[in-house]
């Protein structure tokens, strides 16, 4: 139980991140659950702040709008592009329309926590709520007296993708299909949703809805002279199409109640119904809600917190459940899944498959916190790794349930294995996955699906600008870091002339470096520096010479591999610290995008500046994360900036992917609990103990670890899982 009597599933706050570009939800999902179910307002209305299409929006829920048009089943979480969300289910009462600029309501009495949602619609006087399992959810409407509909909408959504297929199997039961993905405009990921849709209560009539061009035989269609859909009310058929539905009608008493479950896959309308029986037979609304609540509280209880305020409990617990968010599991009750990037259905040996693997932001922070935490499941995210690389021939960069989508850069799966390996968690095939690493770290860029500049870069130790805008130093920078990442793992195996090879390879970043300017510049194919140059450019996500989502500032520290030899470059030891420091007094660093979040990190490295990384994590924690919408600086991605919040607040971040270590910094709580698994750790938790004169203080004075001084800011992640005890003493 967290201080204060209250357990920490009871801190979290889900509308933290859910506008300021944080494009988290509120909706809700169980511990990196398959199934999330969430309300759906970002469609165009006049009531809207933001009157968009649904398309331009990567996130289902924004909480400034107002204008609800259903609840969308499987969504992702604090995500930069347009996601999978659809499935739209929406109540509605009084005349029947199923058009959603029409059906669409306002709403109030929002109330989110882990696993639960509600609302009550003020158009219809209709009270929301939905929950779910793992693979499955359930919506319950409470409806006045009167005529009332239940609308299943296929056609609205925020996929790039439309076409959709429907079959009524009774009364009260539905099945189909949905093509989804595209994700960030990439058209080879395209995938199909299968549900299962039932309602618990017969309809007194129910029929189809389907908007489309005008075509000879077609049986119904936009009515172009009333402005409304045509309606099939017969069930001769199966219908599909780009924007088709299924209207439910009941005659309801007040205050009655409709439930109404929802089981999908990704393999075949069969599973989702295997789901759906498995998950909820024998359940009712309230125990799947409770059965929820009890799987967030136990995967929270991993990590107990004590003192600090309550505000900062709730920044932290949260931050925590967004972590526990993605990936997610893909395989079915039965173990099968999709095969990546094939048509094939495979079934899970050991363990669960996993899915929506952002790793260019994951790669940093998230997947450092499960395997201390939560090891089980990284050890299975690992897995499925490999196991991609054996059915596709690569490892991920950015997959979606089963798709590559080949968003951002670099060979991020790297980092994600060798860390894990070298801090000790086994149980994998690491020949294979070494295997993998080596092949795309040397295939040449013409067939290189991971790496597709490999060729200039293996050739000429960095990647030249060959057009304006094509990202080519943050490509180079991400390069490095995996080959710095590599050449540890082939130095472990034995390998070392890859050893040898990789680490110079992963040195190649000072090619970039600009005296005339102090930061990294693009370089043109001849060696040349690129200009003209402005080392500010970029600063607003504007398109930037030579680096993506992001300008010079936000990519010159980021080498935390070779921090000294950089240091080194930049003039020494002071002139390192003092540019460092200049990036945050200027307001250069920029938290809302992943390659300068370790900056403040980078201070304790260099013996009497460790104080400036104390200083400036707290300082940033209090001024980026809040117990507020906006609470989190920009995206989410996946976790990654919440991550970030989790490991500074309980003293100590991993800065270095592919490094098993962690430099140590002030604490917001007095006392932190970590249990670890002591079969894979050979203890049983880390307790973090941290003393303080005020409220205020957060410079560290002196350090210990098990009852002993410890006088190094950067500590293995041997010597913490070992510590028992770390008392830190501030001034």
């Amino acid at each position: 139980m967290a201080d204060g009597g209250k357990k920490p599933v009871d801190y979290v706050n889900p509308f933290i991140g859910t506008t300021n570009f944080g494009t988290t939800n509120p909706g809700a999902i169980c511990p990196n659950g398959l199934m999330s179910v969430v309300p759906f307002n970002v469609m165009g209305s006049d009531d809207n702040k933001y009157d968009k299409d649904a398309r331009w929006w990567s996130t289902p829920y924004e909480y400034h709008n107002v204008f609800f048009t259903g609840f969308s089943h499987v969504n992702l979480s604090g995500v930069g592009c347009p996601e999978v969300g659809s499935l739209l289910l929406m109540p509605t009462t009084g005349q029947l329309t199923v058009d959603y600029k029409e059906y669409g309501s306002g709403y109030r009495n929002e109330v989110a926590t882990p696993g639960y949602y509600s609302n009550t619609l003020v158009k219809y006087n209709v009270k929301t709520e939905v929950t779910a399992t793992p693979r499955t959810s359930v919506a319950r409407f409470t409806f006045p007296k009167g005529e009332s509909h239940i609308l299943l909408n296929l056609g609205e959504g925020l996929t790039n993708e439309s076409g959709a297929t429907l079959r009524k199997v009774s009364d009260t039961e539905y099945e189909g299909m949905k093509v989804q993905g595209s994700f960030c405009y990439h058209a080879q990921a395209v995938f199909p949703i299968y549900f299962v849709m039932r309602v618990n209560k017969k309809p007194v009539s129910a029929g189809y809805w389907k908007k489309q061009r005008s075509m000879v035989g077609v049986e119904a269609e936009w009515d172009k002279d009333n402005g409304r859909y045509k309606l099939y009310t017969s069930y001769t058929k199966d219908i599909a199409g780009d924007d088709i539905g299924a209207y439910l009608n009941f005659n309801t008493d007040e205050n009655e109640q409709i439930e109404v479950q929802m089981g999908v896959s990704f393999v075949s309308i069969e599973n989702a119904r295997e789901n759906l029986n498995a998950e909820q037979r024998g359940k009712t609304f309230d125990s799947i809600r409770a059965e929820a609540k009890k799987s967030w509280n136990k995967d929270l209880s991993r990590i107990l917190v004590e003192g600090g305020t309550d505000e900062e409990k709730t920044i932290f617990y949260t931050a925590l459940y967004h972590t526990l968010i993605h990936p997610n599991i893909l395989q079915d009750v039965n173990g099968e899944y999709p095969a990546m990037e094939t048509l094939v259905t495979k079934k899970v040996k050991q363990g669960s498959r996993y899915t929506v693997f952002s790793l260019w932001d994951t790669y940093r922070n998230v997947h450092q916190l499960l395997t201390l935490v939560y090891p089980e499941k990284q050890l299975d995210m690992v897995r499925t790794m490999i196991d991609m690389y054996e059915e596709h021939g690569w490892l991920p960069k950015w997959e979606l349930y089963g798709r590559e989508t080949y968003t951002m850069e670099g060979d991020p799966a790297i980092p994600v294995i060798v860390d894990t390996w070298l801090k000790g968690l086994r149980g994998y095939d690491i020949n294979k996955a070494y295997e993998a690493m080596y092949k795309s770290a040397t295939t040449k860029g013409s067939e290189n699906l991971l790496r597709p500049d490999n060729d200039d870069y293996m050739s000429l130790g960095y990647v030249p600008l060959r057009e304006q805008y094509d990202n080519s130093v943050s490509h180079a920078l991400e390069y490095y870091i995996a080959d710095n990442a590599l050449s540890r793992l082939a130095a472990a195996l034995g390998k070392k002339a890859d050893a040898r090879l990789f680490h110079q390879r992963s040195l190649g970043y000072k090619h970039y470096y600009s005296k005339e300017y102090g930061t990294f510049r693009p370089l043109l194919p001849d060696g040349s520096f690129y200009s003209p140059f402005n080392p500010m450019q970029g600063e607003n996500f504007e398109p930037s010479p030579g680096f993506h989502e992001g300008n010079a500032w936000n990519y010159t520290f980021y080498v935390p591999h070779d921090v000294k030899g950089l240091a080194k470059l930049m003039g020494g030891q002071k002139k390192f610290v003092d540019k460092l420091q200049m990036v945050f007094d200027k307001g250069y660093y920029d938290p809302t995008n992943e390659p300068d979040i370790a900056y403040p990190h980078l201070f304790s490295y260099f013996k009497g500046e460790e104080w400036r990384t104390q200083k400036e994590t707290r300082r940033l924690l209090k001024t980026y994360f809040k117990n507020a919408p906006d609470g989190i600086p920009g995206n989410d991605d996946t976790g990654t900036m919440s991550t970030w919040a989790i490991f500074n607040m309980i003293g100590f971040y991993p800065d270095c992917p592919g490094d098993p270590s962690y430099t140590l910094t002030s604490p917001v709580f007095d006392k932190v609990t970590i249990q670890l698994d002591k079969q894979v750790w050979g203890t049983d938790k880390l307790v973090i103990e941290t003393e303080r004169p005020h409220a205020d203080a957060v410079v560290i004075k002196r350090m210990e670890m098990n009852g002993k001084p410890f006088n190094r800011y950067r500590v293995t992640h041997d010597e913490l899982v070992k510590a028992g005890t770390l008392k830190i003493v501030l001034e």
